[in-house]
């Protein structure tokens, strides 16, 4: 199975981040969410790599914007990561629909387009610059798989029930809107499907990484079962990071 490419041409949406003059603009839209949702969500002295906005105890980072390509496609980033283990570890069958949420430049995108030739990989981020590098670099290397798809920052946009497995690398922890993000998600998501964040570990002092861009287990495991997901396993074998597995509570 084969498929064009499709760019979903949504109105481009800015991330909003609790810097001082935001506020305003964050309050304004979180009133037209639920309550038991716009509660619990708060603000704070922006810490280092933080955006001053909390979510369940937790200061929400700040965006790593297109301009970090750079940082996204550094040679070393294999080698540092071992991206190429990461692959090996996720439950993937060759026609999975895969959905690669914060997809950036396409880094994952193509590998995992690669392990689903009779699948698809669709691949949401909220900056257009970075989906059109990656539509491009999914052109260049031949994967008609791959459907590029512009988010919203509440809303994965997903088809309810079509996803097989969905890859969040280094991205939920910078999520403006982890509650309601999370809750499209899951209804995106197979009865039997998982969902793996990715996270560099907070645990571990030695991964030099900004402090609001790590994520402990237990903070990561709080969250998403408060999102309706149940934790499946950890797994600690890459160098730097997190890779925790859920499923949808039932």
């Amino acid at each position: 199975m084969t498929y064009n490419f499709l760019h979903i041409a949504l109105a481009c949406t800015s991330l909003s981040l609790c810097s001082c003059g935001d506020r305003a603009d964050i309050a304004a839209k979180e009133s037209a969410v639920p309550l038991e949702v716009a509660s619990v969500y708060g603000t704070c002295a922006p810490g280092d790599g933080g955006s001053g906005k909390t979510y369940m105890g937790r200061e929400i980072a700040e965006v790593m914007g297109h301009t970090g390509l750079d940082w996204l496609e550094r040679s070393e980033r294999e080698q540092e990561e071992r991206t190429d283990l990461l692959m090996r570890m996720l439950p993937i069958r060759a026609s999975d629909a895969i959905a690669d949420i914060g997809a950036g430049s396409g880094y994952f995108t193509t590998r995992l387009a690669r392990l689903v030739p009779e699948g698809v990989v669709y691949a949401t981020d909220i900056q257009p610059e970075m989906l059109a590098v990656l539509e491009q670099r999914a052109r260049d290397e031949g994967m008609l798989n791959v459907m590029p798809m512009l988010g919203k920052i509440d809303d994965c946009g997903l088809e309810p029930n079509s996803v097989d497995l969905a890859l969040l690398v280094d991205a939920y922890h910078e999520f403006s809107h982890p509650a309601e993000m999370m809750r499209t998600l899951r209804a995106a998501m197979k009865p039997e499907g998982i969902v793996v964040l990715v996270e560099y570990r907070l645990e571990d002092e030695t991964v030099a990484i900004k402090l609001r861009h790590k994520m402990s287990a237990a903070q990561a495991k709080a969250e998403m079962e408060a999102a309706g997901f149940t934790s499946v396993k950890t797994l600690d074998e890459l160098p730097q990071q997190h890779v925790l597995l859920f499923k949808r509570s039932r």
